[in-house]
């Protein structure tokens, strides 16, 4: 058989997409004490059951131009945002790594980070739900890896012990979730890559806080949630941390 083509590729998109779906609900549901099963799509505003057909990944938001079809409240970008942005990293993975179980592994963190980033971006909190329930899995399952308990272990104490110890050095600076978060992209990850994930994300931070701070009015004082830039250092990480590591050890060897 050869490689898969664009039929199968645009399979996983979709698939993707239906993912991202359920993770609206659960950025929505999630934070508000809310089940995610039940009761089925609705409205956020008026609570009118949403129908099959305007239900459609990415498709319905843009037939209804971003509206309810009862009460035409506006329904926020967020979802189509969320929505495209899991089908793509979907098929990313998937086509870094093969139909594998590793890349179920990190298909199933990819999801997990995107749940978190949104839910900190609007909520400034991370669930316990998410991130135990992913380091957990992660330790679970990674017998079935290259990685191995050992390697999950290790990158679960590597990257949640280096964010413990900074949250009692510089109290306040790292909250719990964030401790928690690095923990279970450790166990995943390995220690190699929670390395980098810590340094990526250090410099996506920085870079945005300081354009907060010369173009937004921004201060020091301001809380900018780092779970976003957690999950963006994670995925990166995982996309290209090898080959980045590999280039950097060239260059310095």
């Amino acid at each position: 058989m050869g490689e898969p083509g664009l039929l199968f590729d645009f399979y996983i998109f979709v698939l993707g997409l239906c993912v991202g779906s359920f993770l609206n609900v659960v950025i929505y549901r999630l934070p508000n004490n809310q089940s995610v099963v039940s009761p089925g799509s609705h409205c956020p505003d008026c609570g009118a059951p949403i129908l099959v057909r305007d239900n459609i990944p990415l498709l319905s938001w843009l037939f209804l131009f971003g509206l309810c079809r009862d009460c035409g409240v506006v329904i926020s970008f967020r979802y189509f945002f969320v929505e495209l942005l899991t089908g793509l990293l979907t098929l990313a993975i998937v086509t870094r790594f093969g139909v594998s179980l590793p890349a179920l592994f990190y298909l199933f963190l990819a999801w997990t980070l995107i749940a978190v980033t949104f839910i900190d971006l609007n909520f400034q909190i991370i669930p316990d739900e998410l991130t135990v329930g992913a380091a957990m899995l992660g330790l679970a399952v990674s017998f079935l890896t290259p990685l191995g308990i050992k390697g999950a272990l290790l990158g679960l104490g590597v990257g949640g012990g280096i964010f413990f110890a900074l949250a009692i050095i510089y109290p306040g600076g790292m909250g719990g979730g964030d401790i928690k978060l690095m923990a279970a992209i450790g166990a995943f990850t390995g220690w190699k890559l929670a390395l980098l994930t810590i340094f990526t994300s250090s410099l996506l931070g920085a870079v945005v806080g300081v354009m907060s701070m010369a173009f937004y009015g921004k201060s020091r004082k301001d809380r900018i949630p780092f779970g976003p830039f957690l999950s963006a250092g994670a995925l990166i990480s995982i996309l290209w941390g090898e080959r980045m590591i590999a280039a950097y050890l060239n260059m310095i060897l």
